[in-house]
């Protein structure tokens, strides 16, 4: 055995203890998990405690992490999405990019660098975190709404801007007089691979996954995805160009092939960690001591990028043809650094085209920008809100229209949201001779809808001079047909404030948001899932045989119940998740012989004062629902509880120990 290998494993212990303990704080607070990767290698790395060596064998491994990544993009690539958005990727986000990079690059000589030096660190700089920015919108339902769209076409022309820089990178690092050829040559070689891959790979790539999936051994599977990803990676860096490059073209191969979403749930932990490792050597990178010498230069770098790419997004976005609010909100939510800049920052310092102490001020802005990016998401919307206060003459013109349009409107119904719900509904009113009037904030939908002859006009609900002006004095309800239970809330305290005795119909996915919603105002809350079940239920019953009328009583004591027959469920491993510890679930719970509750009525248990109810209770087969508070336990019984994780908890504490 190697002399140095107790301190080697050593190290590889430190590291996954400071990483586990780290991705649970960040996740308990919902904040990216890259971040805690980055906090790692920064505290534990060569420049601070040393706990970590930087070694060129760790730096090998962590490039996979990059090369999985690009993999996963490869995977995603959809000609389909992309024909569909062509606008707005190729439009807004091919202008981000080429306008940053120019102005960086200006900057740049301005300062006396090199101009390659200019155009690798705008690269570098125009770069935005797409796992940051997507987790987040995620999160928030945001991804479809109207600043999500523009943000996404963005990041999408972003990610696709990295392959080209990959090549251009390395080729900017050799001698001036052979600087175009050798860029020309890298191109050259890059659309050359691009060809032969696509051309005679997807005629390969689909029999060959066929091949291997006939042997019906996921091992092997398994085996064959590394086999063609690193295979591909391989191959283009033989060619002198990036790892990265093949692992993208391996991702576009495979993703015309119907075993994408397979290879993609096999690859995910291989990238995931692989990734975290790649962050934590960007973290090792960073030396603080440098960072506090330059620490004005270091703030000063950071308000430039952050500052810089939210002007450039919000004016660029402007001339694109969007209002103020969502430009400003797509121009905060992009103004953070990416982390594909830290690949092509670390592409650029292996070519020396950055000065060392240069690179560690960006460094060390772009590592401060993404640790403030979770804090301006998140008030993004309320940012955008107070600086686009003053856009009188945009808010004028749309209430303007709005009033209009629903002044010849009485008795009406508003609808908040005209997607599928609400267009179905609409159909619904329409049948039965109800009018009503609906407010969306997609304009393409809009537009489309008001052309087809629907009352539809572009509004937010969510604003009270808008319900104003849709005329809530004069309609008879009002219904919030998406499923978004704090939007909804919103529109709830408007409506309390403005008419409190207007009944007001919310959609709900799940029984997780009902009560907070009824308690907001709602007069009728619909969950999805549990009318879905509902309905389930009523066809089970009809077809075996059950009276119509018989099913219809049933589904009304249901629904006369507020749901509660259906309140809780059991989990299981697809079901946990930290999100929903505060929900009601529900347990079984079997008396052993020494349980302390044997002999014991539910009520001198008091299971009530834990807000934990027994629902049902299973004795020597035989279950009964609602068993009655003088029921005497004994041993055998298995109680069937309802309540959160934590009062369950103590419930169960309380039968088995007193």
């Amino acid at each position: 055995m190697p002399h140095d290998s107790p301190s080697t494993l050593l190290s590889v212990l430190v590291l996954l203890g400071a990483a586990v303990i780290s991705v649970a704080v960040f996740r308990s607070l919902r904040l990216p998990p890259l971040l805690a990767y980055l906090l790692v290698g920064i505290v534990a790395g060569p420049h601070a405690l040393g706990w970590i060596a930087d070694s060129g064998e760790a730096r090998y491994l962590a490039e996979f992490g990059v090369v999985f990544l690009m993999f996963s993009i490869g995977l995603e690539f959809s000609l389909p999405q992309f024909k569909a958005m062509r606008g707005v990727v190729f439009g807004l986000g091919g202008a981000q990019v080429g306008v940053t990079m120019a102005l960086v690059l200006l900057a740049a000589m301005l300062v006396g660098l090199p101009w390659q030096a200019g155009v690798a660190l705008g690269g570098v700089v125009a770069m935005s975190s797409t796992a940051i920015v997507i987790k987040m919108m995620s999160e928030r339902l945001e991804l479809q709404s109207r600043h999500g769209k523009p943000i996404l076409g963005v990041l999408l022309f972003q990610d696709l801007a990295v392959v080209p820089l990959l090549i251009l990178i390395p080729a900017l690092a050799s001698d001036g007089g052979d600087l175009p050829a050798t860029v020309g040559a890298a191109f050259l070689k890059a659309a050359l691979a691009l060809f032969l891959l696509l051309y005679i790979g997807q005629r390969l790539m689909r029999p060959w996954f066929h091949w291997v999936a006939e042997r019906k051994s996921p091992e092997l599977f398994m085996l064959n995805v590394l086999l063609v990803t690193l295979g591909l990676a391989w191959l283009t860096e033989q060619a002198g160009l990036s790892l990265a490059l093949g692992a993208f073209m391996a991702g576009m191969l495979i993703s015309e092939t119907e075993y994408r979403y397979q290879v993609e749930a096999d690859i995910q932990p291989f990238r995931d960690v692989l990734l975290g490792l790649f962050f934590i050597t960007i973290g090792m990178l960073l030396n603080p001591s440098t960072v506090l010498s330059n620490l004005v230069w270091v703030l000063l770098t950071l308000m430039l990028l952050m500052v810089g790419k939210a002007a450039i997004v919000t004016l660029l976005s402007r001339m694109f043809g969007h209002d103020l609010n969502v430009s400003l909100r797509a121009g905060l939510s992009l103004a953070q650094a990416g982390e594909f800049g830290f690949v092509l920052l670390t592409l650029t310092s292996q070519a020396a085209l950055l000065p060392p102490h240069l690179a560690q001020i960006v460094l060390a802005a772009m590592l401060l920008s993404m640790l403030l990016a979770p804090l301006i998401l998140h008030n993004s919307g309320a940012i955008a809100r107070f600086m686009s206060q003053d856009d009188w003459q945009l808010r004028a013109l749309e209430l303007h229209q709005i009033a209009v349009r629903s002044a010849s409107s009485d008795g009406h119904v508003i609808l908040c949201g005209y997607g599928r719900s609400g267009q179905n509904l609409a159909r619904i009113l329409e049948l039965e001779g109800v009018a009503f009037f609906a407010l969306d904030l997609d304009p393409q939908r809009v537009k489309e809808a008001a052309a087809a002859g629907d009352s539809v006009v572009y509004g937010d609900a969510a604003r009270r001079e808008v319900l104003l002006a849709a005329g809530l004095h004069r309609a008879r309800a009002v219904v919030v047909t998406y499923a978004d239970a704090t939007a909804a809330i919103k529109v709830l305290s408007l409506i309390q404030e403005l008419r409190p005795e207007i009944p007001v119909i919310v959609r709900t996915l799940d029984d997780t948001e009902l009560e907070r919603l009824q308690q907001a105002g709602a007069a009728e809350v619909v969950p999805e899932i549990l009318e879905g079940s509902l309905m389930l239920a009523s066809h089970a019953l009809m077809l075996l045989g059950m009276p119509l009328t018989q099913v219809l009583r049933r589904i009304r004591e249901v629904r006369a119940q507020r749901y509660g027959l259906f309140r809780g469920m059991f989990r299981g491993e697809a079901d946990i998740s930290g999100e929903g510890s505060g929900q009601p679930r529900l347990v079984s719970v079997a008396l052993g012989e020494h349980a302390t509750a044997i002999g014991k009525t539910l009520a001198e248990i008091e299971l009530d004062s834990l807000s934990a109810e027994v629902t049902a209770i299973r004795r020597r087969g035989i279950r009964g629902l609602e068993p009655s508070p003088e029921m005497v336990l004994v041993a055998g019984d298995v109680l069937v509880l309802l309540g959160t994780e934590a009062c369950l908890v103590e419930a169960e504490m309380r039968l088995m120990k007193g």
